[in-house]
């Protein structure tokens, strides 16, 4: 039966490679996408992490300058001190003005600029961290001016050097897990979906085609089993799948930058479940297809559903709690949950067991079936 099967992959494979449309949906359409998807979602990020910040001193800016830039990078931030041309260069962009230090000794009103690229959560927490930065350098001046009637570089470092009577100490309470975003999310997330894709329009449609051309009713004359017809038909649109995967995280690789973390073996794993449990869909598809229209139709609106609510345009975590709850009953959820684990939050291959499993179940479910209700004609 095996030997089979692999006959009719031998013939149906280079078929498919041969379609135009194959390469335009399996290679051209991610790679698209990638850059796309992986373009907009880079903004994303709500790490804590090191970003860089442009600063730009005024003129006799003075030693509080100093001052408020290593309270910077206290707060995280990785500065560059830039001229005025260079700063709008920056996402974040701070200015200081001129004469900063003798203004603020003076009395007088000292406004540094803060001003960022960009909106939303990411830009509310760089203003907060901004302003800390800030006001911890207003606090040193105010605990120097009353302790030493002077505020000079060592009266602030004599300040900080004082032993806190509060103190705040901070535990992790576990692994911490960074929302993936741009290409490290978008990369898995379109090739999870558009091996859906692919699985459902090039392979439920050729499926269809073989049936109205009536090249099944005659591979069901030949000597061929059933079962034999079935597997060769599933490993031909397997292998496209196959395919996809290997383009893609190469692509993602060496020209975007993914990082697939330190399980591949399990990564590859779960992606092979995935893409056969959706060349299965594909060929349900075609097997119960009553035109090509409709074939279209469900694959493409279905695909990018499932891809939606599952996770692959934006991670689920962001999502609303309904639309996370959805996503662990739809393979692109199970395939994006398995691959957020091993890739983006580094847990160990176990972690990672339940989604293979309910891929393993679902792909036998869907084996089972097209095997009882294989359509020759």
């Amino acid at each position: 039966m095996i030997r089979d099967a692999f006959f009719l992959v031998r013939k149906d494979l280079p078929h498919f490679l041969r379609e135009w449309s194959t390469w335009f949906w399996a290679v051209l359409m991610p790679i698209v996408f990638f850059y796309f998807i992986g373009t907009i979602t880079s903004g994303m990020s709500g790490s804590a992490g090191a970003e860089t910040i442009g600063v730009f001193s005024g003129q006799n800016a003075g030693f509080l300058a100093d001052e408020f830039v290593s309270s910077l990078e206290t707060a995280g931030y990785k500065v560059a001190r830039v001229d005025a041309v260079v700063l709008g260069l920056y996402t974040r962009r701070i200015t200081i003005p001129p004469g900063f230090t003798e203004a603020v000794l003076a009395g007088k009103p000292a406004t540094i600029a803060f001003s960022r690229t960009g909106t939303g959560l990411t830009a509310d927490y760089d203003e907060i961290r901004v302003k800390r930065a800030a006001y911890s350098i207003l606090a040193d001046l105010i605990a120097a001016n009353k302790r030493t009637g002077e505020v000079t570089p060592e009266s602030l470092r004599k300040v900080r050097a004082i032993p806190r009577k509060l103190t705040l100490e901070v535990k992790p309470a576990g692994a911490r897990q960074t929302v993936p975003v741009g290409f490290q999310q978008a990369v898995p997330g379109i090739m999870v979906q558009f091996i859906l894709l692919t699985m459902f329009t090039t392979g439920g449609l050729s499926l269809y085609q073989e049936r109205t051309q009536g090249i099944l009713r005659r591979l069901a004359s030949s000597p061929l089993p059933r079962s034999a017809v079935v597997l060769g038909k599933l490993f031909s649109r397997l292998a496209i799948g196959l395919i996809q995967i290997a383009f893609a995280m190469l692509a993602g690789t060496f020209l975007f930058k993914v990082d697939w973390g330190p399980h591949l073996a399990m990564v590859l794993l779960v992606l092979c479940a995935y893409a056969t449990f959706a060349a299965l869909l594909g060929m349900l598809l075609g097997n119960f297809g009553r035109s090509e229209g409709q074939i279209m139709a469900i694959g493409v609106i279905l695909s990018n559903v499932l891809a939606a609510i599952g996770g692959c345009w934006w991670p689920v975590e962001i999502t609303p709690a309904w639309a996370q709850t959805a996503s662990l009953a739809l393979p692109t959820g199970w395939a994006m949950g398995a691959m957020h684990k091993l890739v983006s939050f580094g847990d160990s291959p176990l972690s990672a067991l339940p989604q293979l499993l309910a891929l393993a179940a679902a792909a036998a479910c869907a084996a089972w079936l097209i095997a009882r209700s294989f359509r020759f004609q």
